[in-house]
């Protein structure tokens, strides 16, 4: 049996009950190129970090999965969600030895977590 490797997350959803305003608020928001129909595609982004998305486990008192989005401006993006009908949830704050990190939600409540590129 050949050697087993650490598997990578290959793919992500965003489940929505008005997928068409969740369309444009992350079209807006991230300048992602999504798709129309019953199923609207979000392809790879490009850039750094590489080689891919790293991630941890730790304990809350809930259960979810975060989503984390390199951003260029934490305050341009921070007023930007508001606009989009998005809210912030956590000011920018530097990590312990990473990067500068801020939250946002969408206009359906999903917890995205903002990186400073």
């Amino acid at each position: 049996m050949a050697e087993d490797w650490a598997r990578p997350v290959v793919f992500w959803e965003i489940q929505a009950r008005d997928p068409e305003m969740m369309r444009e608020f992350y079209m807006k928001m991230f300048n992602w190129d999504i798709s129309e129909g019953r199923i609207m595609r979000i392809p790879a982004g490009v850039g750094p970090p590489l080689p891919g998305p790293a991630g941890q486990i730790r304990k809350s008192d809930t259960s979810r999965i975060g989503l984390y989005i390199q951003v260029l401006n934490l305050r341009e993006s921070l007023d930007r969600a508001a606009t989009l009908g998005g809210k912030i949830t956590l000011e920018p704050r530097d990590t312990p030895g990473g990067p500068t990190i801020a939250a946002i939600s969408d206009p359906e409540g999903n917890a995205i977590s903002l990186v400073q590129q």
